[in-house]
C-alpha cells in the first residue's frame, strides 16, 4: 500500500475530484482528512471511507479564512499526529466576460484557489518540515493553468498563480524533503463543470451540445472527458514519489487538450 502510515489533508474533498482522491488515498493505506464547507457531503465521505475499512475524519474548512484554516489543521494533528500530504483542491467558478465581474467576485475566486492554497501550505507546511518524513504539497491547478479563455478571468489568472507557488515552495521545502506540484486537469464533468456549460451556452450564443463539443472537448485528441478517476491516479503518484526528483513540475491529464 503506497501510503500506509501518512495522513493527507485535501480540500474540497466532500465531492468530485477531491472525493475521489480522497478514496484513492484511503484504499492505499493512508489516513484521511476530508476538509469542505459542505459539512454533511463531507461527513456521507468520511463514511463511504469507513465501510471500505480505511480511517477518515472530515472537517468544514471555509479556505478563504485564517483561522478555519488554522482551526482545522489543528483538528488534524490532534487526531492523526501530523500532515505528510497536503492536495489543495477547493475551488469555485463563475463564467461571464471580465467587464462583468464585480470586484468581489474576482476577490472571492481568488481567494479559494489562491489564499486557500497559500493558507493550507502555511498551515501544513510547518510540520512537514519538521517530522523527519517530509512531505508532499499537491496544487490542482487546470488546463488554465497554461491556456486562456473566454469568460474566465479570475480563474485562470487563479491557476496560473498555482505554477507560482508550487515553484517557490519547491525551491524553500526542498532541503526537508517537502516536494510540491501541480496537477492541470482538462475539463471533469464535476458539479462545477455542469454549471458552466448552460452558463457558456448563453453567453456564447451556442447550444449546450455545442458547448460541450466545440468548447470543452474540441481540442482533445478523443473527444472524451478527463475522468475523476484519471485525476486520482495522478495525485496518488506524486503523493508516493519517493524523491526530489520531481518537484516544481505541472502534470497535465487533458485527453491531449494542452500538449507539452
Amino acid at each position: 500500500m503506497r501510503l500506509k502510515g501518512r495522513t493527507a489533508l485535501i480540500t474540497g474533498a466532500a465531492g468530485g475530484i477531491g472525493k475521489e482522491i480522497a478514496l484513492a488515498f484511503a484504499r492505499e493505506g493512508a489516513r484521511v482528512a476530508i476538509a469542505d464547507i459542505a459539512l454533511e457531503a463531507t461527513a456521507v465521505t468520511v463514511t463511504h471511507i469507513k465501510e471500505q475499512g480505511g480511517e477518515a475524519m472530515g472537517l468544514v474548512m471555509d479556505v478563504a479564512v485564517e483561522r478555519s484554516v488554522m482551526e482545522g489543521v489543528s483538528s488534524v494533528l490532534a487526531m492523526f499526529g501530523g500532515i505528510d500530504i497536503l492536495v489543495s483542491n477547493a475551488g469555485t467558478q463563475i463564467v461571464r466576460p471580465l467587464e462583468e465581474f464585480t470586484f468581489d467576485e474576482w476577490k472571492g475566486i481568488l481567494g479559494v484557489h489562491l489564499d486557500g492554497a497559500f493558507l493550507t501550505t502555511k498551515a501544513c507546511l510547518p510540520f512537514m518540515k519538521t517530522s523527519g518524513r517530509g512531505g508532499t504539497i499537491i496544487y490542482m491547478g487546470s488546463v488554465h493553468s497554461k491556456e486562456g479563455s473566454p469568460l474566465k478571468a479570475p480563474y485562470v489568472t487563479a491557476k496560473h498563480g498555482l505554477m507560482g507557488m508550487a515553484k517557490v515552495v519547491a525551491k524553500e521545502g526542498a532541503r526537508y524533503g517537502v516536494r510540491a506540484n501541480v496537477i492541470c486537469p482538462g475539463f471533469v464533468r464535476t458539479a462545477l463543470v455542469d454549471k458552466q456549460i448552460p452558463e457558456q451556452a448563453i453567453a456564447l450564443g451556442m447550444t449546450e451540445q455545442e458547448v460541450v463539443r466545440n468548447i470543452m472537448l474540441g481540442e482533445t485528441v478523443d473527444g472524451e472527458f478527463t475522468s475523476l478517476q484519471d485525476v486520482a491516479e495522478v495525485a496518488l503518484w506524486l503523493a508516493a514519489f519517493p524523491s526530489n526528483a520531481l518537484t516544481g513540475q505541472s502534470i497535465v491529464v487533458s485527453h491531449g487538450w494542452h500538449m507539452q
